[in-house]
Parts: structure tokens; C-alpha cells; sequence
């Protein structure tokens, strides 16, 4: 029986990395697989299959299980070829800031190409990875899937949505994960870091709940899934940790490990608005709330169907990420 043959976008980010990882340690561990991963700058020290600008193959000994396909999603010319032979699409890269023509080019455009792609060479599944931002502002307690009408309200998150339609319509797993943190985080602590800035204070007494989940086991699951002997139906999921995260206590963790400076104080949300108006700064007052407020989704299905134990959640993950955070945080 040959190899599963698994494509996978968006190699090289923080998401895609961890798929990667654990894709290679199933393989180390004896699981017939091969990956195909693309990637706009195919890193340095790893071997290439060119697909773009000369559409020329050059082969290279395969090192660590992976072939790297050097594409661009903003230029459907540079994935042509590049599904030949797989099995499963693992397409996870997404402009995650940008204009609205940027993030059109990228997300839409170039999830239509990307599917489009595996349509033509035959792949049977789709796993695409979207974000609970596409429900827009909340609070949101404990909804189900689209328990709440979805209303993007920034380029990424509204081109992330009309993404999931080309998706699904090609038969793919949708996941909408919420906060998603560990090494290689450029979003969540650091924007903790600036608020706790800004805003010096447990915020409206730390009580808001939210969705994370721990980039390792994310990865745990989008591997799950696309290596299952039977696919999960196609359809969209929430894929956060099942038990959501209260702020304060995610705040009190990264103190405790020494990526955010400890604090006493607690303020109303009024107060924590007042605060935020009077000290500008990166980070907008819909972006605080993301942070601070309740914004927690039932995520427990998507781990059931998968067969995949969500693992002790992103607080308890969080020891091992600290040296990567420290160091970061470090540098900004």
C-alpha cells in the first residue's frame, strides 16, 4: 500500500510549522506518509521542487520526509502541477492583515486556486483551517457553529469567510479556531503585553472567558484529520479547546512564567475603555474585547470525530512556550 500523500500550505507560518512537525514526527513514528509543503521562500537548508516563475521540476534528495514546492497563493500560475499525486489537502495559509485587495488576492482568490488544484488532480480531502473571528464583535457565550450570524468586520476575517464557501463547496472540514497560542505567536501575548501596557489592570476583574487552543495540539488535530482511515464529513467546526480560558487566569499564568508583568488592580470595562482611549496605541478597542471579553464557542465535537484527546489545555502548554515568549517580547 503506498503512502498517504498529504499537500500542505502554509508551511512555513506558525500554524502550518506545527502541522508540519507533527506530520514528520507521524511519519519518523512509522506512519506511511509524504508531504509536499509550499511555500513562498522554501527555507534554505530543505530541498525544492520548483513550481514557479520557470515551472521547471528540479529534484533534490528528499531530506526529513518533506518536499518543498516553491508557490505563491496571489499567483495561481505557481500551483499549477502542485497536487499531482496527493491524496489529502491540508491548506492552512491565510493573510491574516492586509488591505482588502490584498487579503482578496490571498484568500480568496488563492483558496479557489489552491482547491481548484486539488479538484483537477483528484484529492479526496479538504481540511481548511478558517478562525472564529468571522463572527465579528460579541460577546459571545458558549455558542454552537454559526450560533451567531457571522459578521466579519476586517478584511482578513471577511475574505477568511468567503473562503470557507470555496471550501466547502469543494467538500472541505472547515475548523474555526479561536486565540491560538505557543512558539511562534506574534498576536496574542504580544497584544496582552501592549494592552497590560496601556491598561495596567485586571480587566473588568479578568471574569471573560475565551477559546484557545495550544498550537501543538491544533496541530494534533489537523493531523488527526487528515490522516484519519475515514474522513470527517465535510462541514465547519469549532477547534479551540473545549474548556474555555478565563483572561485573568491566562494573564496570571504568563506572569507566573515570567512573558507578562504581574498585576493587583482591577477596573471596570468602562474604566478599561477610558484607559485605552487615553494611551494609543497598536491594538484597537475591538481587538481588546477579543481579549477581555466573553468570546468562547463549543468546540467539543470536532476533537470527538476526530478521535483526538484535546490534550491539558493552553494554560497547562504554556511552560514550554514561555523561553520562545521571553525571548520575543525580549526583542521588541
Amino acid at each position: 500500500m503506498r503512502p498517504l500523500r498529504v499537500l500542505l500550505t502554509g508551511a512555513t507560518g506558525f500554524v502550518g510549522g506545527a502541522v508540519l512537525d507533527r506530520l514528520l514526527r507521524e511519519r519518523a513514528d512509522g506512519a506511511a506518509l509524504e508531504v509536499r509543503a509550499l511555500a513562498r521562500a522554501v527555507p534554505a537548508d530543505r530541498p525544492e521542487r520548483a513550481g514557479h516563475p520557470e515551472h521547471r521540476e528540479r529534484e533534490h534528495p528528499e531530506r526529513a520526509g518533506v518536499e518543498w514546492w516553491r508557490a505563491d497563493l496571489s499567483d495561481p500560475a505557481s500551483l499549477v502541477g502542485a497536487a499531482s499525486g496527493a491524496d489529502v489537502l491540508v491548506h492552512l495559509a491565510a493573510r491574516v492583515v492586509g488591505t482588502d485587495e490584498e487579503c482578496e488576492r490571498t484568500n480568496i482568490g488563492g483558496t479557489r486556486a489552491v482547491v481548484e488544484e486539488a479538484r483537477r488532480a483528484g484529492v479526496r480531502r479538504v481540511v481548511h483551517l478558517s478562525t472564529a473571528a468571522v463572527y465579528g464583535p460579541g460577546p459571545h457565550r458558549g455558542i454552537p457553529v454559526d450560533g451567531v450570524t457571522p459578521a466579519p468586520v476586517s478584511p482578513a476575517s471577511r475574505t477568511r469567510l468567503a473562503a470557507e464557501r470555496i471550501a466547502l463547496d469543494a467538500g472541505a472540514l472547515v475548523l474555526r479556531p479561536g486565540l491560538v497560542l505557543g512558539a511562534g505567536d506574534r498576536w496574542v501575548v504580544p497584544g496582552l503585553r501592549e494592552l497590560l501596557r496601556r491598561v495596567p489592570a485586571r480587566w473588568d476583574g479578568g471574569r471573560g472567558q475565551i477559546s484557545v487552543v495550544a498550537v501543538e495540539d491544533l496541530a494534533r488535530l489537523v493531523t488527526a484529520l487528515a490522516t484519519a482511515p475515514e474522513a470527517v464529513p465535510s462541514g465547519v467546526h469549532h477547534a479551540s479547546h473545549p474548556v474555555p480560558v478565563r483572561c485573568g487566569d491566562l494573564m496570571t499564568r504568563l506572569a507566573g512564567l515570567d512573558v507578562l508583568p504581574p498585576v493587583t488592580d482591577d477596573l471596570t470595562w468602562e474604566e478599561c475603555l477610558e484607559r485605552l482611549r487615553k494611551a494609543p496605541g497598536r491594538i484597537s478597542e475591538r481587538q481588546f474585547a477579543l481579549l477581555a471579553r466573553d468570546h468562547f464557542y463549543e468546540s467539543e465535537e470536532i476533537w470527538r470525530l476526530a478521535g483526538c484527546a484535546p490534550g491539558p489545555g493552553p494554560l497547562e502548554r504554556l511552560a514550554d512556550a514561555a523561553p520562545w515568549y521571553r525571548a520575543h517580547l525580549g526583542a521588541g
